[in-house]
Order: C-alpha cells, then sequence, then structure tokens
C-alpha cells in the first residue's frame, strides 16, 4: 500500500509528526555531519529532513515518486521538488554526491532496481542514507502512521539488498522508541524513551536508519531498459478526437494532475 503525499504532509504537520521527525533527525545528524558543497538528493518525502542538510550544500533538490504525488519545497523560494519515477531518474550519471531516502524505499515497485538506479546517479565513493520501517518494531504494525504502510525490513534484510546491489553499508542507527501514539503523556516521555531503547532494545526500533558507500571495484551489468511508464491526464479534455488520443498519452499535461499506468 502506498501513502499519499496529502497524507505525508498531514502526519508531519501533527505532533506525533512533529516528535517521530526530531526522533528521526537525531538519528540522521548522528550518522551525517554538515555537508560542505556537496550535491545532495531527497528521494521520496524527505522533506521535513532534507531542511537539516541543506544550508550547507552546493545544491538540494527533492524527488517525489509518482506514486505518492509531489509538493512545492522549499517554502517561500523557488520550487527545488520534481515528480519522477525512482527507477528512472532524470539525472547523468555520477551527478549525486549524498542521497536521503525516506518513505520510499518500503514503497518500491521493485527495490533492487530503484538502489541500481541510486548507484548509477551517485559519484565514486558517495553515500546514501535509508530510512525504513523496521519489521520487528511497533510503528510497522499501526497504520495511523506512513511507517506503517509499505513494505518494512530487518537490519540483515537491508543489509543484504544493499550488498546486492553494489552498496558497501557503513554506519547505522535507529530511532522511534516511543510508541506511535497522539497521547500527550506518551509524547512527553518521548525523548527518555528514545534514550534508554537505543541502549536496552535496539532491535526492536521503530525506524532503522543505515547509511551505504558506493563500491566500485565490481561493475553492474548494463542492459539497454525500455519505460514501462505511461503519462495520461486524469481527465480528458472535452471534444478531443478518438484519433488524438495516442498523441495525448505520448506527453504530460501542462497543466493539471497526470496518473501513472503500466504498458
Amino acid at each position: 500500500m502506498n501513502v499519499d503525499i496529502v497524507d505525508l504532509r498531514q502526519f508531519y504537520h501533527s505532533r506525533l509528526g512533529l516528535a517521530a521527525e526530531q526522533a528521526i533527525g537525531m538519528a540522521l545528524s548522528a550518522i551525517w555531519q554538515p555537508i560542505a558543497n556537496e550535491r545532495l538528493m531527497g528521494l521520496g518525502y524527505a522533506l521535513p529532513y532534507l531542511d537539516r542538510f541543506r544550508t550547507d550544500t552546493e545544491r538540494s533538490f527533492a524527488f517525489m515518486t509518482a506514486g505518492q504525488g509531489a509538493v512545492s519545497w522549499p517554502a517561500g523560494e523557488p520550487s527545488s521538488a520534481a515528480l519522477v519515477f525512482d527507477e528512472e531518474l532524470p539525472l547523468p550519471d555520477a551527478a549525486l554526491d549524498r542521497i536521503l531516502m525516506v518513505h520510499s524505499l518500503e514503497f518500491a515497485e521493485n527495490p533492487r532496481e530503484t538502489l541500481k538506479e541510486m548507484w548509477r546517479v551517485l559519484a565514486p565513493a558517495g553515500r546514501l542514507i535509508i530510512v525504513v520501517p523496521n519489521r520487528r518494531g511497533i510503528w510497522a504494525r499501526f497504520d495511523n502512521t506512513p511507517f506503517g504502510a509499505g513494505r518494512p525490513y530487518s537490519r540483515g534484510q537491508l543489509t543484504r539488498l544493499l550488498r546486492e546491489t553494489n552498496f558497501t553499508p557503513g554506519a547505522s542507527g535507529e530511532a522511534l522508541f516511543f510508541p506511535p501514539s497522539k497521547r500527550r503523556s506518551i509524547l512527553r516521555l518521548r525523548n527518555l524513551m528514545e534514550r534508554i531503547g537505543r541502549k536496552a532494545w535496539p532491535v526492536f526500533s521503530g525506524v532503522i536508519v543505515v547509511e551505504a558507500q558506493k563500491r566500485l571495484y565490481q561493475g553492474l551489468p548494463v542492459a539497454t531498459r525500455a519505460s514501462r511508464r505511461v503519462f495520461v491526464p486524469v481527465l480528458a479534455p472535452q471534444g478531443v478526437r478518438a484519433g488524438r488520443v495516442t498523441d495525448i498519452k505520448a506527453k504530460m499535461p501542462v497543466t493539471g494532475e497526470a496518473v501513472v499506468l503500466d504498458r
């Protein structure tokens, strides 16, 4: 099950979402120090966390997947966000230094193809951080947050997937040891629960945070892959002749929303 951009935005504007953002942000900051003069991309819904790093980067932008939708970012500035397919990023090879994947891999149609695409666009020695729901954690068992949707991972599963796609796993962390409850009494104790949880029961965290580095000494097989995606307008313009439908499907509409279909 995918999560809509509206649901993601509403969650991160809620009291519970702000608490989750703070806990995950602390785990990210422990792994990544300020990124000076590097190119950073967020994939999925990484907007709440990109703001922690974008000040020092050469450039930062957000790619949001077609299954979720997209919003403008950052607020009050020219937009640096775009709607993309996670298996076909509109970037040349070795274009990025860092990638931050949040609310992304657990919703990927083909996680291996998605990570191979991350490998392609990362520069030599480039790094990515992946934040995914922990299949042993309580957050993956409730559907009142975005972390209860999609495909949760264990640390071993995520490590194997990274190695199979030519990444070397490195530093890691955990977050979300407090339950996904909106009760004020629980949220007031979240910092204490996070400190105790990291020491006492890290295996039961709500999310797993893993950094990996692009591996160069082993090549990936190269093959031409035809796009399986077709853009069509949600609402066809009035008066369109049947003979023009093919032309309409061949391109994105200038205005309005679009949906994606597999051929």
